[in-house]
């Protein structure tokens, strides 16, 4: 399980990187959705990988090494809405910039010519 899980971020991380390096601002922002899913993940996985514990605590006194960390959890849930609403604001100012200057690339001029 860790090791399917250290390469789904490995290669999530370096599509993401590969994306954000493209001169077309739709791969930018593709490229900053890869990574913050990589980093999702890293979040889950520092919080220790437990499929078979439950999340929330008794009332009576138990050993903590046994239940999931919820905190992650929270942490990921909450980055996963940000990543989000940043992601459709991003998506409106390319829109915006292509609408002004005519042209997706990054720097606003056509590599082609």
């Amino acid at each position: 399980m860790e090791l399917v899980l250290s390469l789904a971020i490995g290669i999530l991380t370096a599509s993401g990187l590969w994306l954000i390096f493209r001169p077309r601002t739709f791969q930018v922002i593709l490229g900053l959705a890869l990574l913050s899913y990589a980093v999702n993940l890293f979040i889950v996985a520092a919080g220790r990988l437990r499929s078979d514990a439950p999340p929330i605590v008794g009332k009576a006194a138990a050993d903590p090494a046994a239940y999931a960390d919820p905190l992650p959890q929270a942490l990921v849930l909450t980055a996963i809405v940000i990543s989000f609403a940043t992601t459709a604001l991003l998506l409106v100012v390319l829109l915006a910039s292509r609408g002004l200057t005519g042209t997706d690339h990054v720097d606003g001029e056509d590599g082609e010519s």
